[in-house]
């Protein structure tokens, strides 16, 4: 009887209408959209090109129309194509450290250059990863189809 009383007693409320009854609420794919985002295509259809430059994702998809500028990628892709190229040049450093008698001027010219390759490599296909993701979770607007537009027009990271 007291464990009874300790327990609050109250319901829960429910509004009386959904706030996003006109939006759509339909799961999307995530891992397919992340696939998209590293083949650097459009997360919604897969055929038109997310970049409009080597870092510079479009307004909108050329061949969808898809609104790509709510993506909030920041310091995301940065960080991860740091912790992936870090683990595969210091393994491999280790790996060649540990095996084989290397001159040092070889490491000199072999880690600087693959560091270099794998992150102009990785950087902007983990930034598609990431703007697929927020698509397909509907983050940051992409749940909104297309209804918020960015502040400034001319700004597009």
């Amino acid at each position: 009887m007291r464990d009874r009383c300790l327990r609050p007693s109250f319901e829960v409320m429910k509004p009386e209408f959904d706030i996003r009854a006109d939006a759509d609420t339909t799961p999307r794919d995530t891992l397919r959209a992340v696939a998209r985002g590293w083949r650097l295509r459009c997360p919604n259809c897969g055929g038109g090109p997310m970049m409009q430059s080597y870092l510079k994702v479009r307004r909108s998809c050329a061949a969808c129309g898809q609104p790509l500028h709510h993506h909030k990628a920041d310091d995301m892709p940065a960080w991860a194509t740091i912790i992936i190229v870090g683990h595969i040049v210091v393994a491999g450093m280790f790996a060649v450290m540990t095996n084989w008698t290397v001159p040092m001027w070889l490491h000199w010219t072999v880690w600087p250059v693959l560091t270099l390759a794998l992150t102009l490599l990785i950087l902007p296909r983990i930034k598609g990863m990431v703007v697929g993701m927020q698509w397909a979770w509907r983050m940051h607007g992409f749940g909104d189809d297309g209804a918020r537009s960015p502040k400034d027009p001319s700004v597009d990271s």
